[in-house]
């Protein structure tokens, strides 16, 4: 007789490892594609996550445990299943919440995204990530799935003597989307000064009414994502800001 091995996914759905007790080596605090947190467990009810079945003396070769979409102790959806309605259903019926979900959800798959183009057929050309340009025409390109209108670089008003250019504007929505790329000169620190200045300057936009932050961070300039994250969300009065640091942690 044989016995399951229990499953650790991230909060998108990505399998980290099917054996979390047979082989804990693979195990991982955050997911090495997508930056989110990792889960082993149903979040409603503390049961395990049914992992690789296992038979003493049988090696199974090939074999890969599908991630499950509902707990099944106790029915309910995993955190992944219910993003994925979530953003089925404001894909088919848009409104402004909703099209902070899409953002959301784009930003969320970025780095995925960035790190599945390096993998072409042949070593044939494609987009790498360097700088801040690329992360924009990229993000740009995937904005187009959900929106139709994408004004880029708008004018922002002037704030203590200087003015700037937003990244991105989707003006039906009201909601701004300001890029930032990590660096060596521009590590926690400096982004947050940098969005504390850009936050009080979108403040004065007419159309903004969302403010998203995209800091993408793919060497691990930023040692504390979360942290600073939480630092700059916030949410007063008409004006909202979502700051989103990708991926967090390897």
């Amino acid at each position: 007789m044989g016995y399951h091995d229990i499953q650790q996914v991230c909060l998108n759905g990505h399998q980290i490892t099917d054996r979390f007790n047979q082989s804990p080596q693979f195990r991982k605090n955050f997911c090495n594609q997508c930056g989110e947190k990792t889960i082993h467990k149903c979040p409603e009810c503390d049961h395990p996550i049914k992992g690789n079945y296992h038979v003493d003396g049988v090696i199974a070769i090939g074999h890969s445990t599908a991630v499950p979409t509902h707990c099944e102790n106790c029915g309910k959806p995993y955190p992944w299943t219910a993003k994925k309605e979530q953003i089925s259903s404001a894909s088919s019926n848009p409104s402004e919440q909703n099209a902070m979900s899409l953002v959301e959800q784009i930003c969320s798959r970025f780095h995925l995204i960035a790190r599945q183009l390096r993998a072409r057929y042949s070593d044939r050309e494609t987009l790498i990530i360097e700088d801040e340009y690329d992360t924009q025409d990229l993000l740009h390109s995937l904005l187009h799935i959900y929106f139709d209108d994408i004004r880029p670089e708008e004018w922002t008003p002037s704030y203590a003597g200087g003015c700037s250019r937003v990244d991105f504007l989707l003006k039906e929505e009201a909601i701004i989307i300001e890029v930032k790329k990590t660096r060596k000169t521009l590590k926690a620190k400096q982004v947050g000064d940098e969005l504390l200045i850009d936050i009080q300057r979108y403040k004065k936009h007419p159309d903004c009414k969302k403010l998203v932050c995209f800091v993408y961070d793919p060497e691990g300039w930023i040692s504390n994502p979360r942290g600073l994250e939480n630092d700059l969300n916030h949410d007063e009065n008409d004006f909202k800001v979502k700051v989103f640091i990708i991926p967090k942690g390897y």
